[in-house]
């Protein structure tokens, strides 16, 4: 006989019954009732996977995180990190500047590697900077005219100029989030990893939450828990507190009491079961997750509605302009949603690619950093006069930079724009234990390399989960290898 035992007539095994009702929704939140209930252990489909009880590897000092995601590609060149010689070499080729040609260096080839089948075209006429620049804060620190509300908060900001990736085309999004080259073994995101490692602060919420376009599957790998199991992926939100759930919501023709009735069969199911199975965790966590899902349908809209926020509030956001309104209420939910316990919620603060600047990059990135400034000048003030930004760990991140030449090539004739540069580009991060008014790395003359104190993507992986007081070398699940990339390094030198 199977060591599951059957029930119905012996045709369906109690437990996939369960699985199979409970897929979707309730399957997410698995996860958070094994951590917050004190389960040790999960059986699932492939063998038996330890899962760790939360624990703390190293004094916490960030109880969650917001993570902000501009997808296309920002400019390190137009918004934090300056390079005059641009100016000043405009029009030339890299071999006229009388400098190392960045494009024959040996780490040129390192930091680039294409998931098309070809290069991309090389391009080395030097574009001269494309808005004016301006120092701000304690330590005068240089921030684009693009950006003046971020450079009035600028000394709660950690600037990072010194990151680099791999991916010199748009799945380095992905690479950004699971460390990983989309040619390679993908692995668990960063968000998944925290769920995993962490579990939940709030029974009535998933602690790993996706804002974003509402279903748009182009950005689903953001959020993806690979073989950590679904129960760690994040769990997307619409902003519409009538409909915030994409999946696992109740049906229009059944009652809230239907509902809640068909839950507590499913308990009977349940305590009929204990007799021959009483320390079966899957079934106990089960039932349980249909409770989540239950209470998440009761809890959500009342996040997502906004109704208490003070119209000073909902301004600071600059939900009161129609450029601003979308991008504010998505941080301002951020804000809620860690304000109520969420770990981690991942905000898309773009439209898939809106970056990507090949041509008319001025208009373009105009335009792009006109839509975001505000709100994220707004969560940065929002969240210190809260008292909530010491324990909230703020990181604004993109997939690349730009490249220092003009795209003038097949692909686009107008010479206006710049490429995809994974060599060296600029994110930053805010509270959260990391060093306030403090900037980190350098690119070279041109800014195209990362040569002081580079950072590959995991760096700050790791660096997140060590604020969070978890060693990211202790994450692992037997029968998975993973490797020192996928690990990174602490960059002790931004925290606080």
């Amino acid at each position: 006989m199977s060591k599951h035992r059957t029930a119905f007539c012996g045709r369906t095994n109690r437990r996939q019954h369960l699985v199979d009702l409970g897929m979707g929704f309730g399957g997410l939140a698995l996860g958070a009732l094994l951590n917050q209930s004190g389960w040790a252990s999960v059986r699932q489909e492939m063998g038996d996977l330890t899962l760790p009880l939360p624990v703390t590897h190293s004094r916490a000092r960030a109880k969650n995180v917001i993570w902000i995601f501009l997808s296309g590609g920002v400019s390190h060149l137009e918004t934090f990190d300056p390079k005059p010689l641009l100016d000043q070499f405009a029009g030339k080729t890299f071999e006229e500047t009388g400098l190392p040609n960045p494009q024959k260096l040996p780490i040129y080839r390192e930091r680039s590697r294409s998931v098309v089948g070809m290069d991309r075209e090389v391009v080395s006429t030097i574009m001269p900077l494309q808005v004016g620049f301006k120092q701000y804060g304690e330590n005068g620190t240089w921030v684009s005219d693009w950006l003046p509300n971020l450079a009035q908060v600028v000394d709660d900001l950690c600037i990072v100029r010194s990151m680099y990736t791999t991916d010199n085309d748009h799945n380095a999004e992905f690479q950004f989030q699971n460390g990983r080259h989309s040619l390679d073994e993908q692995q668990p995101c960063i968000g998944s990893w925290i769920s995993y490692g962490l579990g939940s602060l709030n029974e009535n919420l998933p602690q790993f939450v996706f804002l974003g376009k509402y279903s748009d599957n182009r950005v689903k790998r953001n959020f993806d828990a690979n073989y950590l199991g679904p129960q760690h992926a994040g769990v997307e939100l619409s902003l519409d507190p009538a409909n915030p759930l994409p999946f696992g919501r109740r049906a229009s023709d059944m009652l809230a009491a239907e509902q809640q009735a068909q839950f507590e069969l499913i308990h009977r199911w349940n305590q009929l079961s204990a007799f021959e199975h009483p320390d079966d965790a899957q079934l106990q966590a089960r039932i349980r997750a249909y409770e989540l899902a239950y209470r998440m349908q009761m809890s959500a809209p009342e996040v997502l509605g906004l109704t208490d926020e003070t119209p000073e509030t909902l301004a600071l956001y600059g939900m009161d302009d129609p450029p601003t309104e979308l991008y504010g209420r998505r941080l301002l939910t951020a804000r809620r949603l860690a304000e109520r316990g969420v770990r981690y919620t991942l905000v898309y603060l773009s439209d898939y690619g809106e970056w990507d600047s090949h041509s008319n990059i001025k208009d373009l990135h105009a335009k792009c950093c006109g839509r975001v400034d505000k709100p994220l000048a707004g969560l940065i003030r929002d969240l210190k006069q809260r008292g909530m930004l010491d324990e909230t760990l703020v990181v604004c991140a993109t997939e690349f930079g730009r490249t220092p030449a003009l795209e003038k090539t097949t692909l686009n004739q107008a010479g206006t724009g710049r490429d995809h540069h994974p060599h060296g580009f600029t994110i930053w991060l805010a509270g959260g234990g990391v060093k306030p008014g403090y900037v980190h790395g350098a690119t070279d003359e041109l800014g195209f390399h990362a040569i002081e104190n580079p950072h590959y993507v995991t760096d700050i992986h790791a660096t997140t989960l060590h604020l969070l007081g978890q060693d990211p070398t202790q994450l692992n699940i037997p029968g998975r290898k993973r490797l020192e990339i996928d690990y990174g390094h602490v960059i002790h030198d931004i925290i606080a």
